[in-house]
């Protein structure tokens, strides 16, 4: 068992080991968990579950999601963990919150540089019967839609889906993880299984609350490049498709694996963040001695 030393603010192996440490947890909640996105990704979908592929091929779309796993997720905890420890000494904890929310919300930004283009290739490997390679996927796109509107197709409802989640989950996951330090702990630090409990309540409520922008989301994502060309594929006009024709359960299509994906998914995500963070941050100190 490795002896986890905790990272202390303006240190900066704590930047090397949440680079390092999100960039380990994103790959592998993203490849155990693949499947529960796919079915998620075709029960959103306009031409419906079974069209889009149903349960055959569920791991198709993995080779992009595998890519792009590692990279966002290293810069998301990168951009977070900086803002949040730095911050800590300057500002008042009644306002912790606020730096929690503000810090996922330019984490999310980062992230999605590297996110978007990824998504693009693996839903439309997921909800496609015709089998095509990212690198193919992405190539048309741009070839026929340009970069913003194909390549990078859906980035503004991604941030628009993203920065909400994040504003929910972080500042659900701080507390938790104080709420239980300071009553069940005496003020121990976590140990990394509480903290991916506290992380899988964060992420199954964010979950549960966002998704009608997950659908909105995969919806731009999955549509018809001559409507994306036209400009009739907005974030408004979708969300008001989905509502008039489906109504709530339009929106909230494919709630359940969604929160079920990013429950599971919150659990093993930060309890392996967390392990891998301390982890590196072990070896790190270690070096420096």
């Amino acid at each position: 068992m490795v002896h986890q030393t905790r990272p202390q603010p303006h240190d900066k192996n704590l930047l090397w080991s949440a680079f390092l440490g999100g960039g380990a947890a994103g790959l592998f909640v993203d490849v155990v968990l693949f499947p529960l996105d796919t079915l998620k990704t075709r029960l959103q979908a306009e031409q419906g579950f079974h069209k889009s592929g149903g349960f055959r091929g569920i791991y198709k779309g993995l080779g992009p999601q595998v890519v792009g796993s590692a990279p966002q997720a290293a810069l998301f905890f990168l951009t977070y963990e900086s803002i949040k420890n730095y911050a800590e000494p300057l500002v008042p904890k009644g306002a912790m919150p606020l730096v929690y929310m503000f810090g996922a919300s330019v984490a999310e930004v980062m992230a999605c540089l590297v996110r978007v283009p990824m998504e693009v290739a693996k839903q439309r490997k997921q909800t496609s019967l015709v089998d095509k390679s990212a690198i193919k996927i992405l190539l048309a796109a741009y070839k026929y839609e340009g970069f913003f509107k194909g390549v990078y197709r859906g980035f503004g409802s991604t941030i628009m889906r993203e920065i909400p989640f994040s504003i929910i989950q972080f500042p659900t996951l701080e507390f938790c993880k104080t709420f239980y330090r300071t009553k069940f702990k005496n003020n121990i630090p976590l140990d990394s299984w509480e903290v991916a409990v506290c992380g899988s309540i964060a992420g199954g409520t964010s979950a549960a609350i966002t998704t009608p922008l997950d659908v909105v989301k995969t919806r731009i994502m999955l549509a018809d490049r001559k409507l994306v060309k036209s400009g009739s594929v907005t974030f408004s006009k979708t969300f008001k498709k989905v509502w008039q024709k489906d109504g709530i359960r339009g929106l909230y299509a494919g709630a359940v694996p969604r929160t079920l994906w990013i429950f599971l998914g919150g659990y093993i995500f930060f309890g392996s963040y967390d392990f891998t963070k301390n982890a590196v941050y072990e070896i790190l100190e270690e070096k420096r001695r």
